[in-house]
């Protein structure tokens, strides 16, 4: 099978992303697969910055994938969106769609664009049990011991520790499996210089607090959704779910969250020059410039993509 033309729109947090994604779209046919970690979850909108009516055009709703296909609380990983994402690109490409791939979450993109060898590892019984009885600092040990950490959340969570080792040793007698198709990407990346970048993280902030987040995060506790649950999640509903629980004031989760956003919209920035450095090629686009200037740009460059 020929490699599957597929164009990526890459960034940090606020930075203009989606939109951009949707006019491209509209040009070529596309379909946007969402590269977001959190905006799997149903339920989950104001504090994953879904922007739903983004999708919405002139000429019609721009078809997207990966949004909405979980319920909260679940744990969604990188093998799964790997699949599900590969399942999309190879059906839109039978259709003489053009995937377009738009997210900020750096393994997930990774995982596609650099060829990542997952393999199925089932669950041991007996090797749970072994690992039961050691302290959380021994289980790190073994960890880090068998492979090279993407995932520093697997630190965290003792039930994830463990699953990540079950894995590890799995890996060791399982075969892994060879990526269902081959990609041919052309990949954009949007930045711009950090103050205007903080300043529109704190104006979107701003924008969902005024807007429903608290009441979204409520919402989730009141369906059953336990607070580690969603503090499992990070940034907004860590914070949020803090402030509910009479942990931090209203004050401190503005401020120390618009902190740890900015935080978080630099580690994005790292990985993708740990990306670039590692041989991805990311054509990088100013964010201060008019969408359709950068629209002009990427469909210039789509020239050497063929159907």
């Amino acid at each position: 099978m020929n490699p599957v033309p597929v164009l990526v729109i890459l960034g940090p947090t606020a930075i203009g992303k989606t939109r951009l994604a949707v006019k491209v779209a509209e040009h070529l046919k596309g379909e946007i697969i969402s590269a977001d970690s959190r905006q799997v979850y149903q339920g989950m909108t104001i504090g994953t910055g879904k922007d739903l009516s983004e999708y919405q055009t002139p000429s019609g709703q721009i078809p997207f994938h990966l949004i909405d296909i979980r319920n909260p609380g679940y744990e969604f990983n990188v093998f799964e969106f790997r699949n599900e994402a590969l399942n999309v690109i190879e059906n839109c490409s039978k259709r003489s769609r053009l995937p377009v791939i738009c997210g900020g979450t750096g393994l997930y993109l990774s995982s596609l664009l650099q060829d990542y060898r997952f393999s199925s590892v089932p669950e041991n019984p007996i090797l749970r049990e072994q690992l039961g009885s050691l302290s959380d600092q021994n289980l790190i040990d073994i960890l880090t011991s068998k492979k090279q950490l993407h995932n520093k959340t697997d630190l965290t969570d003792r039930k994830r520790l463990i699953r990540a080792i079950e894995i590890a040793e799995g890996e060791e007698t399982t075969q892994c499996e060879e990526q269902k198709i081959q990609l041919d990407p052309l990949i954009f990346g949007l930045d711009c210089p950090r103050e205007l970048l903080y300043s529109r993280i704190d104006k979107r902030l701003s924008d969902r607090l005024n807007s429903g987040l608290i009441e979204e995060v409520k919402r989730l506790l009141d369906s059953g959704i336990t607070p580690d649950q969603l503090r499992f999640y990070g940034l907004e509903y860590r914070f949020v779910t803090d402030y509910l629980q009479g942990i931090i004031s209203r004050e401190v989760l503005e401020t120390e969250l618009a902190r740890a956003i900015h935080k978080f919209a630099k580690r994005q920035l790292t990985w993708f020059r740990k990306m670039e450095k590692e041989g991805v090629v990311i054509n990088w686009l100013n964010a201060e410039h008019d969408p359709d200037f950068n629209v002009r740009i990427i469909l210039e460059k789509m020239n050497r993509l063929t159907f």
